[in-house]
């Protein structure tokens, strides 16, 4: 969709374009409060201003909708194929070692493993989870709230043109 076309379009058309980026319901009505954009600048601006907005409660929301890395998101949404053509670097011989990461990651800290698995392989994606159980919970907050800042970043590229 152009950018002209996300400034006229329908509220629920928009709603429903942002929460495949980022289902996050403060940032959606932030960011769809600020139509008309002039120009792509201002809405990423606004985008990322309002990701940094983001509550750790509004995260563990939003991560309790993503699949686990190595999983195949369910449904036929555009954010599912996203999630999909995103986690195409890991290899099916890397699915067990994520499998066993996944888990020893959600026994520590209580939630999926998220990151923005776009351009990276699956040995990256397996050293970053590794290095990331390491961290106190406190940290490892801070990261997951950068890396769904990115996944919504690359999303909203995707889905709004100039």
């Amino acid at each position: 969709m152009s950018l002209a076309e996300f400034n006229s379009a329908d509220p629920a058309t928009v709603r429903e374009l942002l929460t495949a980026c980022l289902d996050v319901p403060s940032w959606v009505d932030a960011v769809a409060a600020g139509r008309p954009y002039p120009d792509r600048v201002a809405l990423d601006a606004s985008a990322t201003g309002r990701t940094a907005l983001i509550t750790w409660e509004e995260a563990a929301a939003a991560l309790a909708r993503h699949p686990r890395i190595g999983e195949r998101a369910g449904g036929s949404g555009v954010d599912a194929a996203w999630s999909g053509n995103e986690q195409s670097g890991v290899q099916a011989g890397q699915i067990d070692d994520l499998a066993a990461g996944n888990a020893a990651y959600e026994e520590r800290f209580g939630h999926i493993f998220l990151i923005s698995a776009a351009g990276r392989s699956g040995d990256e994606i397996l050293t970053a989870l590794r290095e990331r159980l390491t961290h106190t919970p406190e940290e490892e907050r801070d990261v997951v709230l950068g890396e769904l800042g990115q996944i919504g970043a690359l999303r909203l590229d995707k889905a709004v043109g100039a």
